[in-house]
């Protein structure tokens, strides 16, 4: 069994009447220090998918089951613990706050997780971005392409089991996209289970396995 597990999962949203079908029996399994990439045209569904395997929606049928745990049996706060330390995220916004530095924005999860050895922690994993010397800058003092490595450093932090990252190169030049690539492909050889939503074939061409959704369907894997 693999790490992600999902079995004919349908996402429906009711508009009015009618139900629109985000994700239409998807199944799929993502197993454990895979590097994937989950692409489609707009509307596909892949950032629905996204946020189901990452805990943040829930399908409306089917069977979701992560490491092992059937998502559906567990309470609103398993959940929350899951998100805050068995899965990071990162998002094509950086979702910095703007008056606290990169050691401090990257501190949150463990704040929020009641950890300990916050600032040790936090330090740790902007060293394993490159960015520990920017530590004490707020996001206005860095670039694109370091906000989104003191992001990769956030979602790093609790060091979680998976890493979903939503189109993460969206809003970078070239240079900084390499960057963060490169990242996330040394976290995929320390044994990060590593999921990538773009849209961009060049992108999805770095992972070891493409899904290709097509009208919530999957076309292709």
């Amino acid at each position: 069994m693999g790490m992600v597990e999902l079995e004919n999962v349908t996402k429906v949203y009711r508009m009015g009447k009618l139900g629109v079908y985000a994700l239409n029996g998807v199944s799929l399994s993502i197993r454990e220090g895979e590097m994937v990439a989950i692409m489609g045209p707009s509307g596909s569904g892949k950032s629905t998918l996204m946020h189901i395997i990452g805990c943040l929606d829930k399908p409306t049928s089917g069977r979701y089951v992560f490491n092992g745990a059937d998502i559906s049996r567990l309470s609103d706060n398993r959940l929350a613990e899951m998100r805050s330390k068995e899965l990071g995220f990162v998002f094509q916004e950086f979702n910095l706050l703007p008056r606290a530095n990169a050691l401090a924005n990257v501190e949150l999860p463990i704040v929020y997780g009641g950890g300990g050895r916050r600032r040790q922690h936090a330090l740790d994993a902007l060293e394993r971005v490159g960015l520990k010397h920017r530590a004490r800058h707020k996001p206005s003092e860095l670039s694109g392409g370091e906000q989104q490595r003191v992001a990769i450093a956030r979602a790093l932090v609790n060091n979680p089991a998976i890493l979903l990252a939503d189109e993460p190169t969206g809003n970078l030049d070239s240079a900084s996209t390499s960057e963060i690539l490169s990242i996330f492909h040394q976290l995929h050889r320390d044994g990060i289970t590593v999921v990538m939503v773009t849209h961009e074939a060049e992108i999805g061409a770095q992972a070891e396995r493409i899904i290709t959704l097509r009208d919530g369907r999957i076309v292709s894997q």
